[in-house]
């Protein structure tokens, strides 16, 4: 580990070795000795669909993922399948030892349009965090921050030339025209119905921070600047307790890879503080300081974008979830938003 703090235009990225993906559902699992649908977790929000199956006696799930299935695909603008990019690109390959993303084989070009891919994972569901609202334990809270650490310092300067997730869809992802579209596609999926009711509640229970948000959606242009100022990594951005887990190696299941891209790396920690809100065994600000820290031991010089990046961080985090959000919880995100309002000025 480098004791020199490392800058953006110094920091040396992964070199990627791209992967085959195979040409269907078959190939990816030839040897199959048992194949049934799988029923979906509480977790899973998107409208992706699941089988089981077995090879060479070791268990697996397949993940079959298409546009026209998956609401989040539709509202991030995923036309591509970024988690079959992932794995073609070489990126999962390239990620740090201490991250388990449990793919073990991609297939693309299926379904309607040739759109839609299929995941073949591990079994990892014995490694997963329980489902429920309880708090996870400060010790596997700690290596999750840890090991997210470790991820964005391997890609510290790293910029996306493969077509992953650009910042503007980030923020737009959990807008009320999402909850818009959807209705009038007939998806009665309970997020996107919450959306709209939640976006309108949020102007009248946070009034600052809430129009701020509006005005954001309506113009994103600032804020999509500032973020631009700060350094780039590769982020997975959803860093949500249903996606995480820890092997018996103490490594850290990292599993849906839906939204990845190029970003500053608080991106990844406000989401995991703003979906994770009621699972954490320690407070927001401890958590902060603790990525920080394990930057700083990484070799990774904070100082000089640390309060930008992070206050821009809260309003992208505030902006995607700050609907869902009540009391003393939202109070917190509006406060963040508000003193992070200073650095949308040019």
């Amino acid at each position: 580990m480098s004791s020199t703090p490392v800058h953006r235009a110094h920091a040396e990225t992964p070199v990627l070795v791209p992967r085959v993906v195979a040409s269907s559902v078959e190939e990816l699992i030839d040897g199959a000795s048992l194949r049934e649908p799988m029923e979906k977790t509480a977790d899973s929000l998107s409208g992706s669909t699941f089988e089981r199956v077995v090879i060479d006696g070791e268990r697996y799930v397949v993940k079959h993922l298409h546009i026209h299935d998956d609401w989040i695909a539709r509202a991030t603008g995923d036309l591509l399948c970024r988690p079959m990019l992932v794995w073609r690109s070489g990126i999962l390959d390239a990620l740090p030892p201490t991250i388990d993303h449990a793919v073990v084989g991609v297939a693309a070009g299926l379904g309607r349009d040739g759109l839609g891919a299929a995941l073949l994972l591990h079994d990892v569901a014995d490694a997963l965090v329980p489902e429920g609202h309880e708090p996870i334990s400060l010790e596997q809270h700690a290596r999750f921050v840890e090991h997210m650490t470790d991820l964005h310092a391997a890609f510290w300067g790293w910029s996306d030339t493969i077509g992953l997730m650009p910042q503007s869809h980030r923020i737009y992802e959990l807008s009320p025209s999402t909850g818009d579209i959807e209705a009038e596609l007939g998806n009665d999926d309970a997020v996107p119905l919450m959306l709209r009711p939640g976006w309108e509640r949020l102007r009248v229970e946070a009034p600052n921070a809430g129009e701020l948000a509006w005005q954001l959606l309506a113009d994103p242009g600032p804020l999509l600047d500032a973020l631009d100022r700060g350094p780039s990594t590769l982020v997975h951005g959803d860093w949500k307790a249903g996606n995480l887990g820890s092997d018996a190696d103490g490594r850290t299941v990292l599993l849906d890879w839906a939204v990845p891209g190029a970003a500053p790396g608080p991106i990844d920690l406000a989401w995991y503080l703003a979906v994770n809100c009621d699972r954490l065994p320690e407070t927001k600000e401890a958590a902060i300081e603790r990525y920080r820290r394990e930057l700083s031991a990484r070799g990774i010089d904070t100082e000089p974008w640390w309060d930008e990046q992070l206050g821009l961080a809260l309003v992208v985090a505030f902006i995607q979830l700050g609907w869902s959000k009540s009391g003393a919880e939202l109070d917190w995100w509006a406060d963040g938003v508000e003193r992070a309002s200073r650095f949308l000025r040019p």
